[in-house]
């Protein structure tokens, strides 16, 4: 006698979520640090010098979000530490990024800066099912042209957002950053602005010439460290990172506004699209950018991607943080400064909280110029002369995508230059399968006979689908002045609805036109298409259909001499199928 035991709810919900857990290749383990033996010491200089950079990226995106510059300091450390453990990439640095300040600027003005933990942590729930789903993987659908476009708007971006920093310029956070770039200039008092200069100048100079006498010192904090002691020494009057934030906060839940939560439901969906898609990119153009050995970082895992990005920013809204994403400037820098291992991020992480509890008033007196100069060499370094000249020199469908994608990027965000990049490479991509899609008029087979001139023999090749089922209409409604119109339909490898619609209604138009239509070879998977979208139905009759091209000829001429015999023809059409 069997006993059915039934589950208690609690089981059952436990049941359902474990679905969501991530699989085995998506959670963290020591196989993440198997090159660490051989790169710890590079990795360690790579962290620190990313911590510097992004310390005080961290304060101004805070602020300029709405939610303060603790806020930002405490997502670089929080999610960057658990992005860098549980996340997909090997060198991806993670924290608050410019795109997600937009995002978040006008939710802070709306509803205030308290409902901002609140959105990190639904955000980061929703971007862990994604990846939990397996839907991470959809960045590996992205074209060549989009990616490389992306990447070359990306580094523009970053070294126009460093021009303010650069001149020693203020002006108003949030907004573009080629409109940044103008006003700054044109805000600029140039006595300073050429000091900052200078100083930008020694920091690039500094970062190109050292490594050339030796591979492995760090070019970048060495700059770093030369500019802020000569600037302090020489008492010189330029921007400084300024005051930083005394203490991390305890963690807590956020307050949660249930009256609200439906109207921030979009916020929810938006912040994590952003994140997701942000930090995919954030990846996959580090896993193509050479380290100082000229050595690329490998391959990443876009769905462990979502669910470590998804933890972090559920972290970051514990400890009163915002929303994280992977940091395109800040993975950059690190993988141009050596970094290879995950160690590398952690370290980053580290330094950010020990300049917090430690060091604290001697980060506050680095020069932003000093900043702005290693940003501005990392984003130049990003740009592939050799890659873009690829790219221009492949296809122009191609070059046009990888344009419009950078010009967007720059113009616009990163977001809508995604989408519009999506949209154009689909479509040149389908005008390109459009035109596989051919019809070809041939001679007809055997020794000719009397009346072949009334016979027109079509073979379709290729692609029938949407983008070329009515190009290939248009060339066969005529029907070349025929009385009879063969169509072979045996080299036609796809036949979607609309394509199978399109013949549909080429047959009605002839056979309207009193014009005898015949189809040879239907492919075996294309016939329950055709059966249902209603081809043999536009058929004069049913024995119209064959699978050889001689009995569809001999139909043929006996069509236009007269004598055809459909009675006798039947056995040899497909009917009997």
């Amino acid at each position: 006698m069997t006993v059915l035991q039934s589950r208690s709810p609690s089981q059952s919900l436990l049941q359902a979520l474990s679905r969501f857990a991530p699989r085995h290749e998506d959670r963290p383990s020591r196989a993440d640090y198997a090159q660490l033996p051989r790169t710890w010491r590079s990795d360690l200089l790579a962290g620190v010098t990313v911590g510097i950079v992004a310390l005080p990226l961290a304060l101004a995106f805070g602020e300029s979000s709405g939610v303060g510059p603790a806020a930002g300091l405490v997502t670089a450390i929080v999610a960057g530490l658990v992005a860098a453990v549980c996340g997909g990439s090997n060198v991806g640095v993670s924290g608050p990024t410019g795109a997600m300040v937009v995002v978040l600027a006008p939710i802070v003005a709306r509803y205030g800066a308290a409902v901002v933990p609140l959105l990190s942590v639904l955000a980061g729930v929703l971007l862990f099912v994604l990846g939990a789903a397996r839907v991470g993987r959809a960045v590996s659908y992205l074209p060549w042209p989009v990616i490389e476009g992306f990447t070359l708007g990306i580094a523009v971006i970053i070294f126009l957002q460093q021009v303010p920093a650069a001149l020693s310029a203020s002006v108003a956070p949030g907004q573009n950053a080629a409109v940044g770039a103008f006003r700054a200039i044109e805000a600029a008092s140039w006595p300073t602005a050429m000091t900052s200069l200078v100083i930008v100048g020694l920091v690039a100079a500094v970062m190109i010439t050292l490594p050339r006498a030796h591979r492995s010192l760090p070019a970048s904090l060495i700059a770093i460290v030369l500019a802020a002691v000569g600037v302090n020494q020489l008492d010189i009057p330029v921007h400084r990172i300024g005051a930083l934030p005394a203490s991390l906060p305890y963690p807590a839940l956020p307050t949660i506004q249930l009256s609200a939560l439906p109207q921030l439901a979009g916020a929810v969906v938006s912040i994590a699209l952003l994140a997701g898609i942000e930090s995919l990119l954030a990846a996959r153009v580090a896993a193509g950018l050479p380290g100082p050995d000229g050595m690329t970082t490998g391959p990443i895992n876009p769905d462990r991607e979502l669910v470590g990005q998804g933890a972090a920013s559920i972290a970051a809204g514990l400890f009163g943080g915002m929303p994280a994403t992977g940091a395109i400037a800040r993975t950059a820098v690190n993988v141009r400064a050596g970094g290879r291992t995950r160690l590398a991020a952690i370290t980053h992480s580290l330094v950010l909280l020990a300049v917090v509890y430690l060091a604290a008033g001697l980060v506050s007196q680095i020069p932003l110029a000093a900043l702005a100069g290693v940003l501005m060499v990392t984003a130049t370094r990003m740009i592939s002369p050799a890659t873009v000249r690829r790219v221009l020199r492949s296809t122009r469908s191609d070059a046009a995508a990888f344009v419009v994608t950078a010009v967007i990027t720059v113009s616009f965000d990163l977001i809508v230059a995604i989408e519009i990049g999506m949209v154009g490479a689909a479509f040149l991509t389908l005008r390109k399968f459009a035109r596989l899609g051919l019809v070809h008029r041939e001679t007809l087979p055997g020794e000719p006979c009397p009346g072949d001139d009334r016979i027109a023999l079509f073979r379709l090749d290729g692609l029938l689908f949407f983008g070329a089922g009515e190009e290939i209409a248009r060339e066969l409604a005529g029907g070349h002045g025929a009385e009879v119109v063969v169509l072979r339909l045996s080299h036609l490898r796809y036949l979607d609805a609309s394509g199978a619609e399109a013949l549909a209604e080429v047959i009605a138009h002839l056979e309207r036109q009193h014009v005898t239509v015949l189809l040879k070879g239907i492919r075996e998977d294309h016939l329950p298409l055709v059966t249902r979208m209603g081809v043999l139905a536009r058929l004069r009759h049913g024995e119209h259909l064959f699978d050889d091209l001689d009995d569809a000829i001999r139909h043929a001429r006996a069509h236009v001499s007269g004598g055809a015999d459909d009675e006798a023809l039947a056995d040899a059409s497909l009917a009997k199928l």
